[in-house]
């Protein structure tokens, strides 16, 4: 049975809705200390928060879980939910998710309490190991002007087997925000382990010393829930803290997806900044094109994790519709576009044939390897930098914690390397993929013609470090780092940084 919802219910708190001079559309905005402020962010955060959209039950492995047929959606589109799960019955709420005084999300839209059900087992497709699910609808909605535009949590919760998440983004194409924010859905989705596989690794064990798996998925889904983070994925440790921070602060923000930047790339000429997020190596080659335009046009860049761009896939149609499957043979020579259309061709990483495009080229710095057991300070090379203002941090400062994961570094010797890179940060790392010393560099440069800036962060850890710390007798990372990212997104939302700050 599907429940279909042409009207969402408004949970209405006494609040209008906001009127043209606070909508995300409107261009009130003014400087601030962290940034180009916008009025209609700061009067969102100010209507009721809860803390409500946590989940202090997470559902079981079998208990309730489920997908969108949307990563995105915009005012007036259509939204269908397949849950699978053992409870008879089961609700949907759904959370805008930023500040809201400190409780980190708003209760946006409710749905009626929904018959639920078991769902099939979800098939892996021989060859290519992808798992999909072909669930039936459990509900639909609408998107209406209530959902304001921002990163979302849609809450399934049963009344007695706990609760999971469903990821959705709400997105304004007529947006000219400062700042766009970008989820790595593309990222998130490949390191998706539902059903067994994922791009790398797969149901049965890998060889002994053989990398990649030959087991694993040469193409993923969307169409299935996510087995990790309450089924959000990533997104509450390697985007979160970041829109938290940014809706704190009442930036001018705007949100899209990977696939946005696909799909509508030409759109960043009307913003400042591009944020890419805390884990974000899935690029397809229109991703890219679009963004080396956008920087060519004195848009700047930021990454705030590292191995941005380093691995080369291409979007196809699921059964739900456009840009559901992502697809990578590692092995461009197995894709079978190989012969065929070199350009759109799938691969481990963009600077091998038949692309020959390092990563570097665009962001500045490389991937070097990863140490998931150990963190790392980040060290101060060059404390006169716009960066470390009113930091009082010093050359050879530590920033304890701050480091983890995966790293990235400059390496002067790689072809096609940017002119004038300067070197921010320069942390001693170890236990990476590659013996010797190494370093996770944070790099900056900037575009003679245009003066568009590009900021590469060094570790995947940068977002993380933004929302606080537990209890501790350790060092907390978390007030330099925030200063650190309001010093980042004031100088980088002021238009071409090239032009006040060339590197």
């Amino acid at each position: 049975m599907i429940v279909v919802l042409a009207l969402a219910t408004v949970l209405s708190h006494g609040t209008p809705t906001p009127s043209a001079a606070s909508s995300p559309t409107s261009r009130a905005t003014y400087p601030g200390p962290d940034g180009v402020v916008a009025s209609w962010v700061v009067a969102e955060n100010r209507r009721p928060g809860t803390t409500s959209w946590q989940i202090r039950t997470p559902a079981g492995p079998t208990t309730i879980a489920g997908y969108a047929s949307r990563v995105q959606a915009r005012i007036g589109e259509r939204v269908t939910l397949y849950v699978d799960t053992t409870s008879r019955s089961f609700r949907v709420d759904a959370y805008r998710m930023g500040y809201y005084q400190g409780k980190g999300g708003r209760l946006v839209w409710q749905s009626p309490v929904t018959p639920g059900s078991r769902q099939p087992a979800c098939p892996v497709t021989p060859g290519v190991n992808m798992v999909q699910c072909h669930w039936r609808a459990s509900l639909s909605f609408t998107v209406t002007p209530t959902w304001v535009q921002g990163e979302y949590l849609l809450k399934l919760v049963s009344p007695s087997d706990g609760a999971s998440y469903v990821p959705l983004t709400i997105w304004d194409p007529a947006s000219r925000a400062t700042y766009v924010v970008m989820a790595g859905v593309l990222t998130d989705q490949v390191f998706n382990a539902y059903g067994g596989y994922d791009l790398y690794q797969g149901a049965t064990a890998c060889a002994p010393g053989v990398y990649p798996c030959s087991s694993r998925s040469r193409v993923v889904s969307f169409d299935r829930p996510y087995a990790s983070g309450n089924g959000a994925g990533g997104f509450l440790g390697l985007l979160y803290p970041l829109t938290r921070f940014m809706e704190q602060h009442g930036l001018d923000v705007t949100y899209w997806t990977d696939i946005t930047l696909a799909t509508h790339g030409a759109l960043l000429s009307r913003h400042a900044v591009l944020i890419s997020p805390g884990h974000d190596e899935e690029w397809s080659l229109s991703m890219r094109e679009a963004a080396l335009r956008a920087r060519n046009e004195g848009v700047n860049l930021i990454f705030f994790g590292a191995s941005p761009i380093l691995r080369k896939v291409r979007l196809q149609p699921s059964p739900l519709g456009a840009n559901r499957e992502i697809v990578n043979y590692r092995d461009p020579q197995q894709d079978p576009l190989y012969a065929r259309d070199p350009a759109q061709v799938s691969q481990n990483w963009w600077g091998q044939p038949p692309a020959n495009l390092p990563a570097s080229t665009l962001v500045g710095g490389e991937y070097i390897g990863f140490n998931n057991a150990q963190s790392f300070p980040l060290v101060v090379s060059d404390p006169s930098s716009w960066l470390f203002r009113g930091t009082g941090l010093t050359r050879g400062a530590h920033i304890p914690g701050v480091l983890s994961t995966d790293f990235q570094m400059y390496n002067p010797a790689r072809a096609g390397n940017p002119a004038r890179v300067a070197i921010l940060a320069h942390s001693p790392v170890t236990g990476v993929l590659t013996p010797g010393a190494h370093f996770a560099d944070t790099t900056y440069y900037t575009m003679p013609h245009g003066g568009a800036g590009v900021f590469e962060s060094g570790a995947n850890s940068w977002i993380a470090s933004l929302q606080g710390c537990p209890a501790s007798t350790a060092p907390c990372p978390t007030r330099l780092m925030r200063l650190l990212t309001g010093n980042l997104l004031r100088v980088f939302g002021q238009g071409p940084v090239g032009r006040r700050y060339p590197s």
